[in-house]
């Protein structure tokens, strides 16, 4: 995806994107006045300096008076104390507006992806998602407090060089006038290039991130093929990619540094010469000369200072540009403007009408055609089917992960559509085939049902789930953490967590992806049995993969390419429909003698 989004990107070609910043930073508006005061403050000290030393030379060590030195070089000590002290002051409080807006940022850019849709995620691997927050993050952080501070130092500090150069010498100051265009030309086109070359180096890093993720998320089918070496060597490849990018940049960079620095400098070199000419025909004193040749090193050194900067500014725009387009996000499903209420709690009548929908990534096949399926209150209806004929797409479509092309669904009477997908979704509880557990204790895995849930309603569930016995005989119990996505838990373990997270969020609607379909015989047995209490008075759809289950439904949908061919129950559909009796023999096999 990372690199079809390098080709799918406008490249950025101005420094609007950081106008985004602007609400971020605005926020912390008290901060920022402050920092501006203090800028302005060692701003001034700084530029008193150089008037200091013209008075004392002039008035001084021309008139060889000692009190007179002694005075000025108290009010030239004074003037570097307050500098010193308030430029400390400025870069404190800049600094800590660059951590305090990346901070806002990352939570944003967080805040926004966790609420998209299916959709955004078909097209947009994770791997890119994680190096826009924290790569290009990083690099905001840069601009929003490091570059800025320094940005708005030596723009200060060259304005006010400039006026103090004029009030020295008009005629001098005209010449550094007539030579910035020549300095800043040629930084602002390198920079555009640098802005390009930034955004080519965040997306290769996003090609590293991506194939890590990748690839440690699957590790153990990595280890079982033995593909470490050819994943290695993928890796290698695309840090080798991200270098080369990044080598790019720098050189850019170096010869905009370089650049920069020899015109300033060669341009104040000049000046000073003319300058001393200036003095030898008397036209300007010794320590005017001297005053002129400290603010000239000011005006060089900020225009130094900016160009180096503005490289870094070059790079904050281009990752602002990329961390834009998630903050601008919106996701497909999104509550209505004015939207429907259900009661607390639903009876739990669902009707499919119709539905006919394409995944946007296969626009060209129907997952449904012409689906339609009415299910009462208080129902269980199994739903099976060969491989891709539509089942996991009927609960996507009921959790409104994606909308229908035609036709609608419906609870209790009300368009789904017409709800909030936060509001219809707390309807609904979900026990998926592939469990996903959290990098967090067992306790907290089971809440995440109910996030208010006390401790004891926690582990009633997990009583009811069967996972009681196993989780209080882990090392601290229910406190254990179970590792990243579980790995310290058995398969069966993990879906008795996901089972018991079901159970305490106590849904009046539930969808069991074969609940039980990772446990041995004795953990099934006794999670059919909190199923069954769980599913009385619920409306369930189950997507079935074992006799056991399907004979103990209301009624059995059969599913194939989209469509539902058959409904009826299980003697029925053996001897009427010939794809459950397929599905019967291959997929339930030898237990249609099962007397469960």
């Amino acid at each position: 995806m990372a690199e079809q989004n390098t080709t799918a990107r406008p490249k950025g070609k101005s420094l609007k994107p950081l106008k985004s910043l602007l609400p971020f930073i605005l926020d912390y508006r008290g901060t920022l006045f402050a920092a501006l005061i203090a800028l302005l403050v060692a701003s001034a000290a700084l530029l008193a300096l150089p008037v200091a030393l013209r008075y004392l030379i002039d008035n001084g060590f021309a008139a060889n008076d000692v009190g007179t030195i002694n005075r000025y070089f108290g009010w030239f000590f004074a003037a570097a104390a307050v500098f010193g002290s308030f430029a400390a002051l400025r870069y404190y409080l800049v600094s800590w507006l660059g951590e305090r807006v990346v901070a806002d940022i990352r939570t944003a850019v967080y805040d926004r992806v966790v609420r998209m849709d299916p959709t955004f995620f078909e097209t947009t691997r994770t791997g890119e998602v994680l190096s826009r927050l924290t790569a290009d993050t990083t690099l905001v952080q840069s601009v929003a407090g490091v570059s800025l501070s320094i940005a708005l130092r030596t723009t200060v500090n060259l304005l006010g060089g400039l006026v103090m150069l004029a009030l020295t010498s008009v005629q001098l100051t005209l010449y550094i006038m007539m030579g910035i265009p020549v300095v800043i030309a040629p930084m602002i086109i390198v920079g555009r290039r640098i802005r390009r070359q930034s955004r080519t180096t965040q997306d290769r890093v996003a090609d590293t991130s991506g194939l890590a993720d990748e690839t440690l998320n699957a590790i153990q089918t990595v280890q079982a093929f033995t593909l470490e070496p050819q994943q290695s060597e993928r890796y290698s490849e695309a840090v080798v990619e991200s270098f080369k990018a990044a080598v790019r940049r720098v050189r850019t960079r170096a010869f905009l540094t370089a650049l920069g620095i020899t015109m300033v400098f060669g341009s104040i070199t000049i000046i000073l010469w003319v300058g001393s000419r200036a003095v030898l025909d008397g036209s300007m004193s010794g320590g005017e000369l001297a005053q002129f040749l400290m603010y000239s090193m000011f005006v060089g050194s900020s225009a130094a200072g900016l160009s180096e900067v503005w490289g870094e500014v070059q790079r904050g725009a281009g990752a602002m540009e990329r961390l834009s387009e998630l903050l601008s996000a919106r996701p497909a499903i999104r509550a209505p403007e004015n939207p429907a209420e259900l009661p607390a709690r639903a009876s739990g009548r669902i009707s499919f009408n119709k539905l006919r929908f394409h995944y946007p990534s296969r626009p060209e096949n129907a997952a449904l055609k012409d689906f339609s399926l009415h299910i009462e209150p208080g129902e269980t209806v199994a739903i099976v089917g060969p491989s891709g004929a539509g089942k996991s797409t009927s609960f996507q479509m009921l959790l409104r992960f994606y909308d229908p092309q035609a036709g609608h669904i419906e609870i209790d009477g009300i368009n789904i559509a017409q709800l909030s997908p936060t509001a219809l979704r707390q309807q609904i509880g979900l026990v998926p085939q592939d469990t996903v557990l959290f990098g967090d204790s067992a306790r907290e895995n089971i809440r995440y049902g109910k996030p208010d849930a006390d401790d004891f309603a926690v582990e009633q569930a997990a009583i009811a789930a069967a996972a009681d016995e196993f989780i209080t005989a882990l090392p601290e119990g229910y406190d254990t953490f179970l590792g990243e996505r579980g790995t310290r838990l058995s398969g069966g373990q993990r879906q008795r967590i996901a089972i018991a997270r079901a159970m305490l969020k106590d849904p009046p609607i539930l969808l069991l992806d074969e609940a039980t379909s990772s446990l041995d015989a004795e953990s099934e047995r006794l999670v059919q049995v909190a199923l069954e209490g769980l599913m009385k008075d619920r409306t369930t759809l189950v997507i079935a993969h074992r006799l056991a289950t399907v004979k103990k439904v209301d009624r059995i949908v059969v599913m194939d390419e989209g469509r539902i061919v058959a409904i009826g129950n299980h003697d029925e559909l053996i001897r009427s429909n010939e794809l459950y009796a397929k599905l019967a023999e291959l997929q339930f096999g030898d237990q249609q003698q099962d007397p469960g």
